[in-house]
């Protein structure tokens, strides 16, 4: 059974909505992190968030997966764009990194259908 990308990322959001409330100063400076490392730059936003997924599917976290597949859909990555990303990450990755692939993939199927329904 493929996972729900989707779920995840509600269920990741809706923890950490939580723990934001407790500890909000390292919520402030990640979340300005994360914004200051996604303005574009030499490479643009696009760019970086198909290396972020890349990264995802290499440590294999599948919140990293999620958020990020999602980021792509909203940016209007294509699929050839997210499958030669996944296939880069396979090469320099072996087998692991193939099993999160397909994870990556689903995601971004599954964003991408939410995002244009038929």
């Amino acid at each position: 059974m493929a996972k729900d990308y989707l779920d995840i990322t509600r269920d990741i959001s809706s923890g950490l909505k939580g723990l934001r409330g407790t500890l909000p100063k390292p919520f402030q400076a990640f979340s300005g992190l994360a914004q200051a490392s996604l303005e574009d730059g030499a490479l643009d936003k696009k760019t970086k968030e198909l290396i972020a997924l890349a990264i995802g599917v290499a440590v294999k976290c599948d919140g990293c997966i999620g958020f990020h597949a999602k980021a792509l859909v909203e940016l209007g990555a294509t699929e050839a764009e997210v499958a030669e990303t996944l296939a880069m990450t396979v090469y320099l990755g072996g087998g692991p990194s193939l099993m999160f692939a397909g994870d990556a993939w689903n995601a971004f199927q599954q964003f991408r259908a939410a995002a244009n329904p038929a």
